[in-house]
């Protein structure tokens, strides 16, 4: 047998875990069906993940990471925050469109999952805690570099963009319609914007 690194092994099962939660939802992503689609043992599957709940938390680690890898790569801090904000929200939706619609039921389905679940919603806090931060950052990294302030706070930014694009995104889902969508998001980009009235920062 070819010996596979740990955090290779781990990887591996994350990206399978992500393929089946998308095709057949969490109720049908049984640890057998993981393993089965990552072409590992169920016993290699329990050791590296004990439980379910332990694959799900990298799931969810492994997508945000994933999200804010794309959107570092696309987005220029120094160009202002209202460059971040409607580059990076444009790039999310072309991506989204791109046939990652399952992704996203997949992480409202998760969120569900953990709200009724024993541990209290723990996953879904896990979520919204990763996310809003990763905004609030790109925000705040945006305003430093081009030397603007912000008239609220980047942990409120984080949030509000977020509950913007969560409500966008169940819209879509339910009443796909791209030129829809783009026409909204770029009204709630406005908005947000308008809140945040980024202006030069006083020397």
């Amino acid at each position: 047998m070819v010996y596979v690194k740990a955090t290779e092994r781990e990887q591996q099962i994350v990206a399978a875990a992500i393929r089946v939660l998308e095709e057949v939802g969490v109720p049908g992503a049984t640890m057998r069906a993981v393993a089965a689609a990552a072409d590992v043992p169920l016993g290699t599957l329990h050791y590296v993940f004990p439980s379910k709940d332990q694959l799900l938390a990298a799931v969810i680690s492994t997508v945000v990471e994933e999200v804010a890898a794309s959107l570092r790569s696309e987005v220029s801090p120094e160009h202002g925050l209202e460059h971040a904000l409607r580059h990076g929200v444009t790039l999310f939706w072309e991506e989204l469109l791109a046939n990652r619609v399952g992704l996203q039921i997949m992480q409202y389905e998760l969120a569900m999952y953990s709200a009724r679940s024993d541990r209290g919603g723990a996953l879904a806090r896990l979520a919204f805690q990763r996310y809003t931060a990763l905004l609030a950052e790109l925000c705040e990294e945006a305003a430093r570099a081009s030397g603007e302030r912000c008239a609220v706070g980047f942990d409120v930014l984080g949030r509000l963009l977020l509950a913007v694009q969560d409500g966008l995104i169940i819209q879509y889902i339910a009443c796909p319609d791209a030129d829809r969508v783009r026409g909204d998001t770029a009204y709630a980009v406005d908005m947000v914007l308008r809140l945040a009235d980024p202006r030069p920062a006083e020397g």
